[in-house]
């Protein structure tokens, strides 16, 4: 008869796998928002093809955009493969509800007029690239080779942004008068970006991402110099919009997401 009143503890190797598995999930969710983070992104910045103000800008949206939807790519493809269900890129693109999506909600905001556009990519630019250069040094080498590559692409992002923002700022009354629009419509959603739960502190902790309140530290400042630069100020929002990486997303998410599935849902499976 088996001794009572006694804990049964797990052999060595079921405990060091049961870490592994959970390391994996955790990758797993930061990837997928990650990945949504520039896949959202990079279908907004589409809807501005054919609608630039130029033809340059044309273009480098678009391009930007590009790049975006290859980082979603990569990291999306990670993420079904650490989470266990086998789904690709593509079906983690084209085959979830608004509801899973787990992008933070700056992403979603629809474009506006051009300089709404403006303030929302140098809101993101800057924490990419402070984002993608610390992955650049953490612990998970996938994240690590992802990190290092996608923050030369960012960089140029960011720079386009900088460059629209100091020319919009100090240009004619009514570009600064809706770059300060822009701004103050964006910034309320930037705390998201920062936010620490239970997942972060878990991979802060494994070295995978850096300090959460140390990045947005860096961010402001970062922000803050090319703001100066405009001749503009920056916002102090009096509310903060969250809910994204819940799966709670803002009016304008919906019919995004219906557009860029459209042709799957149509014709799940098709090959092409």
């Amino acid at each position: 008869m088996p001794e009572t009143g006694r804990t049964l503890t797990p052999p060595p190797a079921d405990r060091a796998a049961d870490t592994a598995r959970a390391a994996d999930t955790d990758l797993a969710l930061l990837t997928l928002r990650l990945g949504d983070d520039a896949l959202v992104l990079g279908q907004r910045l589409c809807q501005w093809i054919t609608r630039a103000p130029t033809i340059e800008e044309d273009l480098a949206l678009s391009n930007i955009a590009l790049d975006l939807v290859g980082h979603a790519r990569a990291l999306l493809a990670r993420s079904g493969q650490l989470d266990g269900t086998g789904r690709s890129e593509d079906d983690l693109a084209f085959g979830r509800t608004d509801r899973a999506f787990r992008n933070a909600l700056l992403t979603e905001l629809p474009n506006g007029d051009f300089a709404v556009t403006v303030a929302r990519q140098l809101a993101y630019t800057h924490y990419a690239v402070l984002l993608q250069q610390a992955l650049a040094d953490g612990t998970d080498r996938e994240l690590a080779a992802f990190g290092a590559r996608a923050a030369k692409e960012t960089a140029f992002h960011r720079r386009h942004a900088d460059l629209w923002t100091v020319r919009l700022g100090l240009g004619t009354e009514e570009s600064t008068r809706r770059m300060r629009a822009g701004l103050d419509l964006v910034w309320p959603y930037t705390a998201e970006l920062f936010d620490e739960d239970d997942l972060t502190d878990r991979l802060v902790a494994a070295g995978v991402l850096p300090p959460l309140a140390a990045l947005r530290t860096a961010w402001q400042a970062s922000v803050a110099a090319v703001l100066d630069r405009a001749g503009l100020t920056v916002p102090a929002p009096t509310w903060q919009g969250r809910g994204g990486r819940q799966g709670l997303h803002t009016e304008a998410f919906g019919p995004l997401i219906a557009e860029m599935q459209s042709v799957h849902r149509q014709f799940p499976g098709g090959n092409w």
